[in-house]
């Protein structure tokens, strides 16, 4: 199996949310408590956490995770940012690639995680991306070899842009999990994708 660590970026100002999308509540935890568990109880080697906007309250809330955070103190640059951030912390660590979650993308679970993992060690693809009816969703896994591109690349443009370029070399993992699509990032979508399911608080 290769070796792949696990990013969550949760440095954004939620600006469209109106608070902390890391301390929204799904299973009865919030958004990051889940991700970061799902991850860390995974086959992924090490897990890192970003943080930015209101880091502090953040941590305050949820202090058991502040020795896997690293903070961007530049994550109104965007994403991208946070992403490099990141990576530069994982410098250190021995991986063959990265898998990015995104903490306003809650639906991921230790299985999704180990099946793209596998894909991944069985192949050699730079990329791995999750679909659900064709469709791309998160998280997705970088290859070591593109840590060079993503870390140099514009911020205003992110990682998107290294995605488009290795567009015909991508391994795309049909998942069957609508999940992997849903992007919780206002309070409409909140109440609808979560709170009118009744998953805000049910362990």
């Amino acid at each position: 199996m290769k070796r792949v660590a696990g990013l969550i970026l949760a440095a954004g100002k939620s600006q469209r949310m109106g608070s902390p999308k890391a301390l929204l509540r799904i299973y009865g935890r919030t958004f990051l408590e889940h991700i970061a568990s799902e991850a860390q109880q995974s086959n992924l080697t090490e897990v890192k956490i970003v943080l930015g906007s209101q880091a502090e309250l953040i941590l305050e809330r949820l202090p058991q995770l502040r020795a896997n955070v690293v903070i961007n103190p530049e994550y109104e640059q965007g994403q991208l940012s946070s992403l490099i951030r990141g990576l530069k912390t994982l410098e250190g660590y021995s991986i063959d690639g990265l898998m990015l979650f995104l903490v306003d993308h809650p639906f991921v679970n230790r299985d999704l995680i180990n099946e793209l993992l596998g894909w991944f060690s069985s192949h050699n693809n730079p990329l791995v991306i999750p679909t659900f009816r064709k469709k791309r969703g998160h998280p997705i896994i970088f290859a070591h070899d593109l840590f060079p591109e993503l870390i140099n690349a514009p911020v205003d443009a992110g990682a998107v842009i290294v995605v488009r370029k290795y567009q015909d070399k991508i391994l795309h993992v049909e998942t069957g999990q609508a999940g992997i699509l849903l992007d919780i990032d206002t309070p409409e979508a909140y109440r609808e994708y979560v709170v009118d399911r009744g998953i805000s608080d049910l362990g």
